[in-house]
Formats: structure tokens, sequence, C-alpha cells
């Protein structure tokens, strides 16, 4: 396999890798393509999760107190959903702001719009992984990010898009994100490395964080309450 091509396979239009449980090149680490634009990848353990928790926690946070359970140090503010978000049943094709820190790199506002993790994937490729119980949740987004985040004439942000797919095992879940930065031609910056690393370093963070609330947050929404665990 070429250079070029390893750099292809890392860049999120190429992203069926994810739904295989089969180890990837790169789990965790980033990736300079040729086009100037940075892949980020990450790896995170989620013990005690399941795919259909993260589901419904993107359908239930709405609050700054709710990202600050998510990550205590990095994330500042949740600046609100669009109409799009019906909370408890919807986020896909809504928008949220919020800002949000990279470790060492100060706050910035952030825009993410939603759309159907089905669209970034092959034609049907997940929902064969569904199926096979190879992926159990997934999320994609469009992201931008700065006071003047440009978007297209579709609303969606230009700078980057980010991939979580889920994968159910038997200590709790796995998640695989993938995100790739600097995809809008008419930005007069590109991304540096200092980015990818502290965005990945927030990702792996912010999802172990979670993990460690997730099930008891899903639980204590009556409509899980037959999914609950005894303990004794």
């Amino acid at each position: 396999m070429s250079a070029s091509t390893d750099q292809a396979r890392a860049d999120i239009r190429y992203i069926d890798d994810l739904l295989d449980p089969r180890p990837m090149r790169i789990e965790t680490g980033i990736v300079r393509l040729d086009t100037g634009a940075l892949v980020v990848a990450v790896r995170t353990e989620l013990p005690g999760c399941k795919g259909r928790m993260l589901d419904w926690w993107f359908k239930h946070f709405e609050t700054t107190e709710h990202l600050s359970w998510w990550h205590p140090l990095d994330h500042v503010a949740h600046n609100g959903w669009d109409e799009g978000r019906v909370k408890g049943e919807r986020y896909v094709g809504a928008t949220i702001r919020a800002v949000e820190s990279l470790g060492d790199i100060p706050p910035v506002p952030a825009v993410i719009r939603f759309h159907d993790p089905g669209a970034i994937f092959g034609k049907g490729s997940f929902e064969r992984a569904l199926l096979a119980g190879d992926a159990t949740a997934a999320v994609y987004a469009r992201i931008g990010f700065g006071d003047g985040a440009r978007l297209d004439e579709n609303g969606d942000p230009r700078d980057g898009q980010m991939v979580h797919v889920v994968r159910d095992t038997s200590q709790g879940a796995v998640l695989r994100s993938r995100f790739i930065l600097g995809l809008d031609d008419e930005a007069d910056h590109s991304v540096p490395d200092a980015v990818g690393l502290g965005l990945l370093q927030h990702c792996y963070t912010e999802f172990a964080y979670l993990a460690k609330i997730l099930p008891s947050l899903y639980w204590g929404d009556p409509a899980n309450r037959d999914d609950v665990p005894v303990l004794w």
C-alpha cells in the first residue's frame, strides 16, 4: 500500500474501517494529508457503557452543567441547541453551539451540526455493521471553530468533520473517534499539529470522564428502568 493510499484511508471520507473490529493502522494518533488537512484518530475504552447509552446522552444533554459532567476541565459553556433538536428524541439535523478548550489551548467557540451517520459510510455499511454487532451506535457531524466559524449554503460548518463509532464489548464498549480538520479551502490558516494533539487528548478524556457517570445517568431515566442491573 502506497503512502498516499495510507493517507487516503486515514481521511474521514474513507471510514468504513471504523466499522471493522480488527485493529486499524491508526487507532490513536494524527496524520497530515497531502491536502494539508489534519486527521485525528482516538480510541477510548468505555467500561460498563453500551452504545445505546451514548445515543441516549446525545439526545438528552442540554446545559453547561451537563457539559461539565462530560469534561470538568475543558467544557466551558453550552450556548444552546437550535430548533432541529427534540430532547429525548432527536439530535440528528440539529446544531449546537458551545465553548471548549483543548487542554492547554484556550477556550474557543465551537459550532457542531449533526447528520445521520449512515450518510458518511459506504452504502449500507453502517446498517450491516449494526446487524453484525460490529457497531452499536455512531455520531457524525460537521464542525467549526472560532467566533467567525464559516457555514456553507446548507448551514454546515466548513472547518471539519467528526465521527464517533461505538461497539459493545463484554466489558462495556469501545469508542473509535476520527476528526478531519482544515477542510475550509478559503480559510487563511492551516491547522497546526498542536491543535490536533490537543483535540486527541480532549476527545479521549471527555469520553473517559463520561464513562464514569453515563450508566447511572442512563438508568436514572425512567424509560430505562427495565435495563437496570441488580447489584445486590
